[in-house]
């Protein structure tokens, strides 16, 4: 009997080139379905750097509506307003649609809802030429006769109506046939009749835009010829630009896949560590550098591809439920198939070439080593990074320069070259920031003396001698970090304006029941004494059931501040209230803590040192958008004589409300007696010790209604904190998950030195002690140079406003990412870790 022996392929020869290929690509899929558990964690994270891409580019892309005049004018061309007191309505309405051709008329007529949120009844035909924007079903059906109402969910939470029920309004009683919305605005609320059933409106707009009336705007002209006298003409803006939702999504999209780059060579750099000897013993046997490094690209492009079809689906399953989230946060319809699919596809073909390029560095070295270096299963020994410093460095200040030319936040809006000015340099900073790992741990790692614990020196050797998983895993987290504080930073600058204030109007413990009777929009008429009397004895009432601690009332003086040279859009916002002894009782201000002289008291950081201010009582009260105020170019200069005051004497007291609606502003009453200031009631404020319930709600508004006034609650406005908060979270989060992996890879890499360690009596304390250094210095390292990057940028970006850009940075999310990482990172490495080896005598095959 003879034995046959197979001789193996020819690895090195050229005719065993296919063989070769077929050889090392069984292998490699065999090795992934043999270790497949290994690669859990590469897997696990590269699915997540995907789905969160996916994610993050889909929320961009939806953030804004397809055209920013949609809300207005739909797709008509022009817009024509008519007042309902025109005693020709019909004729020119017929005049307008015989001259510039068919017409969308939408009829409103004003409703008093008792509360600061008008409503309207709407007359319109929902199925007009112009109007698809502004009107769409969402139950029932839509109203085709006389009695019949479609109502939007606001007004039907509000009166409590229903499909099939009843709601009583403008003196009848209707029949709710549907529910409606304005997909181009969700706070928009209205009551939706037939065509012709608002008898006498308060209002008509007509929507055109006939081939005729899209000429003449394009001529140039301001108004239409031959509108009535009695008419107004509105038509769209010219597009200003800006970043364009296409810049946003490729940013998202660079920075996704930035993370993807940083986890594949740390995971792919463990894996070719894990099987040096077996690509050893391949080469031993004939394997060219070349068959070598085709091991390592197919896994690559094996895991890369079931990375990316995993992530694909768990970011549209993301993106799938976030999206009610997302319209209740931007106020209009989000079409949930509205997706940048090129960007999609891009990014999932590059999910699936970045693991394969970034096998390829960690193939490449442990290909070129020694067959008998690689048998032997020791590391590569570190490079240097003493010779590339400065060229990151120089990466780095170009990132720097780019954003610096940009504009910053005093640069204009709109303009293209500025925007891919700020995406290089946004992208070169993170680059800069990522190639600068190397250095940092190399500093850390210098830094540790004799001085430190024998575990720790361990640690930071490790850090060294594996660098191309540690500083891959240092680049991830530093790029988590990063981004965590920029957003910071941008909420900051949203946030941080102490003239065009932003927030949350009212705490959920606050109600303002206001003294004026709304007609409709600018249609305001102040109760009369005996009314204001009546108003206010129930509101002490209201106030009693609530368990209100105090009902203060609300005086305005007829003087507001404002800054000389501020665009109108963003000058003062809110309104300046009287500071009665009352009001300030009620926040714990003593008239000891007022110094002499002041004029304003405000919470508003930043307000006390804005320059140009002025206070003025004049008939305008800054608020004409004329131009011509005391002070401001073209108007009378600012003297007392001319009921204005320069350079008013601002103090800024913090026990003052933060809300846009609660008095965060008040004039003092030396103020108000040195200038003659004539105080009138403007509300009253309850301040509630719980938050107010629906019913509660409910009672105050039936209260309003009775008296034809309004009262306002707390809205959904977010505060600073909770965008703050929620970056910081997010941050941490993506970090710790980094960190977990990276030093799992990192102390895998080392389990031979941990079983020398078991061997010659070290205790789980030391293991313990390993890791949580290890964990420690990364999270450091990335908390310092993300933030330190962050913090730079931000400064050459709003190099024109630095107060505005880290006057309001939340000192506890800073804390939290510089001290709290480090700490979470030092924990969980100390829990996780300590665990016997299961074996000691030999090393295991891998």
């Amino acid at each position: 009997m003879s034995i046959a022996l197979r001789e193996p392929p020819d690895l090195a020869g050229d005719a065993g080139g296919i063989v070769a290929h077929r050889a090392v690509v069984r292998w490699a899929v065999r090795l992934f379905r043999r270790e497949w558990r290994q690669q859990l964690l590469v897997l696990g994270l590269l699915t997540v750097a995907v789905a969160a891409a996916i994610w993050g580019t889909s929320v961009v892309t939806n953030l804004q509506l397809p055209n920013p005049d949609y809300p207005t004018f739909g797709t008509a061309a022009v817009q024509v307003t008519l007042p309902g007191t025109d005693p020709r309505l019909a004729a020119d309405i017929a005049a307008i649609v015989g001259r510039w051709g068919p017409a969308d008329v939408i009829e409103n007529h004003n409703v008093i809802t008792g509360t600061t949120q008008s409503a309207q009844l709407r007359a319109e035909n929902p199925h007009g030429q112009y109007n698809a924007p502004l009107l769409s079903l969402v139950s029932g059906t839509y109203p085709d006769g006389p009695g019949q109402v479609a109502l939007t969910s606001q007004v039907s939470s509000l009166y409590g109506a229903h499909v099939g029920g009843t709601w009583q309004a403008a003196g009848m009683t209707w029949r709710v046939t549907g529910i409606v919305q304005d997909p181009s605005n969700l706070a928009d609320e209205f009551a939706l009749v037939a065509p012709g059933q608002v008898t006498h409106p308060s209002q008509v707009v007509m929507l055109l835009g006939s081939p005729a009336v899209q000429q003449a705007i394009s001529d140039g002209n301001v108004t239409l010829p031959g509108i009535p006298a009695a008419a107004t003409v509105d038509s769209p803006n010219a597009m200003s630009g800006g970043i364009s939702p296409a810049v946003g999504v490729l940013v998202v999209e660079v920075l996704g896949l930035a993370f993807i780059g940083l986890v594949s060579v740390a995971s792919f750099s463990v894996m070719a560590q894990r099987r040096l000897r077996a690509l050893g013993m391949l080469s031993a046997i004939g394997a060219t550098e070349r068959n070598l490094r085709f091991v390592m690209i197919v896994n690559g492009l094996v895991v890369g591809a079931i990375a990316a079809f995993a992530g694909a689906v768990l970011g549209f399953a993301a993106w799938f439920i976030y999206v009610p989230t997302l319209q209740r946060a931007t106020g209009h319809v989000v079409d949930a198939t509205s997706l940048p699919w090129w960007a999609f596809a891009i990014g999932v073909v590059s999910a699936i070439a970045t693991p394969v390029l970034a096998s390829r560095r960690p193939a490449k070295t442990m290909a070129q080593m020694p067959v008998v270096a690689a048998l032997s299963g020791r590391p590569a020994p570190p490079k240097a990074v003493h010779r590339s410093a400065l060229r990151r460095v120089i990466v780095f200040a170009v990132g720097l320069a780019c954003l610096a030319f940009s504009g910053g936040l005093t640069g204009p809006a709109g303009n293209g070259g500025h925007a891919l000015l700020l995406l290089a340099g946004l992208v070169a900073v993170i680059a800069g920031i990522i190639l600068l790992a190397p250095l940092a741990i190399g500093v850390l790692s210098a830094g540790a003396g004799l001085r430190l614990p024998v575990a720790v020196r361990i640690a930071l050797r490790d850090l060294v001698r594996y660098q191309a998983r540690s500083c891959a895993a240092l680049a991830a987290t530093t790029f988590a970090v990063f981004l965590a504080m920029a957003i910071c930073l941008v909420a900051s600058m949203k946030f941080d304006n102490p003239l065009d204030w932003s927030g949350p109007n009212l705490s959920s413990g606050q109600l303002i029941v206001y003294a004026q009777q709304s007609q409709g929009p600018d249609m305001i008429n102040q109760l009369g004494n005996a009314q204001a009397t009546s108003l206010g004895a129930r509101v002490n009432s209201l106030a009693a059931s609530l368990h209100a601690r105090s009902v203060v009332p609300l005086e305005i003086p007829g003087a507001v501040p404002h800054q000389v040279g501020a665009p109108a859009h963003s000058n003062f916002s809110g309104n300046a209230y009287l500071a009665t002894p009352q009001l300030l009782a009620m926040y714990g201000i003593k008239a000891s803590q007022i110094a002499p002289g002041t004029d304003i008291l405000t919470m508003r950081p930043g307000l006390a040192g804005l320059p140009h201010m002025e206070m003025n009582w004049a008939t305008c009260s800054g608020l004409c958008g004329s131009g011509h105020d005391p002070g401001d170019s073209g108007g009378p200069p600012c003297t007392l004589g001319n009921d204005c005051l320069a350079n008013p004497v601002i103090q800024t007291v913090s026990n003052l409300p933060g809300g846009t609606s609660a008095p965060n502003t008040v004039i003092t009453e030396y103020a108000a007696s040195k200038y003659h200031l004539q105080a009138q009631l403007y509300g009253w404020l309850i301040q509630a010790p719980a938050p107010l319930t629906a019913t509660q709600v409910n009672a105050a508004r039936q209260l309003a209604l009775g008296y034809g006034v309004t009262v306002e609650t707390k809205s959904g406005n977010p505060s600073l904190g909770e965008f703050a908060d929620g970056a910081t979270a997010l941050g941490m989060v993506i970090a710790l998950g980094v960190l977990a992996a990276s030093v799992g890879l990192i102390r895998s890499e080392t389990a031979g030195d941990l079983r020398t360690l078991t061997a010659t009596g070290a205790s789980g304390g030391t293991r313990r002690m390993i890791t949580a250094a290890t964990a420690a210095a990364l999270g450091l390292l990335g908390a310092i140079l993300g933030m330190a990057g962050a913090l730079v940028a931000g400064l050459v970006w709003g190099r024109g406003s630095l107060s505005t850009m880290f006057n309001d940075v939340l000192l506890t999310d800073v804390l939290i990412l510089l001290i709290g990482l480090p700490l979470v990172a030092v924990a969980g490495g100390w829990l996780l870790a300590g665990r016997e080896p299961p074996l000691i005598a030999r090393q295991p095959i891998e």
